[in-house]
């Protein structure tokens, strides 16, 4: 019998909040546990797995769970009160259920690793006597600010110009996450991370997506409270330690790319010429800063490539896209980590989403970064003043970054001859080096892999 269960590969459901930015990084960190032969099972809801484009080689099985929302999702909910607060009930029900099938099945569980905007899960997985893996998708610096809310180390509404958290440097008040800056902004959302930590001493292990290096002094603060692993950058392995040869997309995505006009257009261009503009999935730009990067980019002495989504497309100053000729291409989605990597690229101008800066790190790339809410402020003070992989956009008085300042960034990094530019791009090659050295073979997150591993497979 002790030899059957041994020959038998230990088993993990993944539960990602259903956002392509939570996705993404959990689906990676499940295709590096297949390749240390783990059995992985990632879990979305209804309604997403009806909408998601997915790889059909993948060896990583797709269950679903409902989120009370199975025919429309968020929008269905239509607020984030009722959403978070369904998906938590309905949520909780049908994995129950889920884990209950899987074991009829002949599929049993070891182990769950939920996303930590889902404590609940954690709840559920304690029911059946599973272990559990809380797994964050923002930075360690962010979940430290976080925590020190949620544990009331930290008197809202903030007062003072400055605040400091251990291991983190000074930072502004207007540096911080967005939830916790404008106190009072969406509730509902600030209540979800909040509650990121209402019973994570419970869990069994805390996975970061980040690497050791690039956040050591705060991992190491961290590392005091929980067991704590840094398993990141997760993207995907041909763009950085290159063991997973059939690891070249990430596999699931919510929207489908233009890949041919994009790769023609670029390959069209000279070599570090081009600023590649993309706000991510879910920012949604006012109509005033719209035009501002629109001018700013067609004024710039540089080729762009502008990922604008349909929903957004409507903001875009009347007759641009006629004016703007060959100098640059818009579209719905692109395949950014190609786009990231092709030799006509010279900047990314980055609304800091997490995700985002990890590729733009991973691959070298400099940013210009013009954050939008949520962590992105606390993620761009770390790109120019910590990792110096780039250059702030700031707004004015009235919120607006204004044309000629995001004109006079792009061009600094794309002409790249200011000192600040040169060592920005020594910055970015320093830290590509150090993401491929913890994600390679026995690097500082391969190590944390490893180690996770060998302890599911003793539960």
């Amino acid at each position: 019998m002790e030899e059957e269960r041994k020959a038998k590969k230990a088993h993990v459901l993944i539960l990602p909040f259903p956002g392509q930015g939570h996705i993404n990084p959990m689906f990676q960190f499940a295709k590096r546990l297949v390749s240390k032969d783990v059995k992985a099972t990632l879990v979305t809801t209804v309604f997403l797995y009806n909408s998601i484009h997915s790889d059909p080689t993948s060896s990583i099985d797709l269950q679903t769970i409902s989120d009370g929302f199975d025919e429309g999702g968020f929008a269905q909910a239509g607020s984030p009160e009722i959403y978070l607060s369904t998906f938590q009930s309905a949520g909780s029900q049908s994995l129950a259920s889920l884990i209950n099938k899987l074991g009829d099945d002949g599929h049993p569980l070891d182990a769950i690793i939920y996303d930590a905007f889902m404590p609940w899960a954690l709840d559920v997985a304690k029911q059946f006597g599973l272990r559990a893996a809380v797994f964050f998708t923002q930075s360690c610096a962010v979940n430290s600010i976080h925590y020190h809310v949620s544990r009331r180390l930290v008197r809202l509404p903030l007062e003072g110009p400055n605040v400091s958290f251990p291991g983190l440097p000074l930072l502004k008040v207007s540096e911080l996450p967005s939830l916790v800056y404008y106190y009072g902004s969406y509730p509902a959302w600030f209540d979800m991370i909040v509650n990121q930590f209402s019973n994570i001493d419970a869990a069994d292990w805390v996975l970061v997506n980040t690497f050791y290096q690039l956040e050591k002094e705060v991992v190491d603060w961290m590392s005091e409270i929980w067991k704590l692993g840094t398993i990141g950058p997760t993207i995907p392995s041909m763009y950085l330690d290159k063991r997973l040869k059939d690891n070249k997309h990430y596999g699931i995505s919510l929207f489908k790319p233009n890949t041919s006009s994009c790769m023609s257009w670029l390959n069209s261009k000279p070599n570090g010429s081009v600023v590649y503009v993309s706000f991510g999935t879910l920012a949604e730009v006012v109509v005033e800063q719209m035009a501002e990067i629109a001018w700013g980019l067609k004024e710039s002495n540089c080729n762009f490539l502008w990922v604008v989504r349909e929903s957004e497309e409507a903001k875009l100053p009347d007759n641009f896209k006629e004016e703007i000729g060959e100098k640059g291409l818009l579209v719905a989605w692109c395949p950014q980590l190609e786009v990231l990597v092709h030799k006509s690229l010279g900047c990314f101008l980055t609304h800091c989403g997490y995700n985002s800066v990890l590729e733009a790190l991973g691959l070298g790339v400099p940013m210009v970064a013009m954050p939008q809410w949520a962590d992105q402020a606390t993620n761009a003070k770390h790109v120019e003043d910590i990792w110096g992989t780039g250059i702030r956009a700031f707004p004015d008085e009235k919120g607006i970054v204004r044309r000629e300042t995001i004109k006079h960034c792009i061009e600094e990094l794309i002409m790249g001859v200011s000192e600040r530019a040169k060592e920005i791009k020594k910055n970015t090659n320093k830290w590509k080096n150090l993401a491929r050295e913890a994600t390679d073979d026995g690097g500082s997150s391969d190590k944390n892999i490893d180690e996770f591993v060998a302890k599911v497979l003793c539960a």
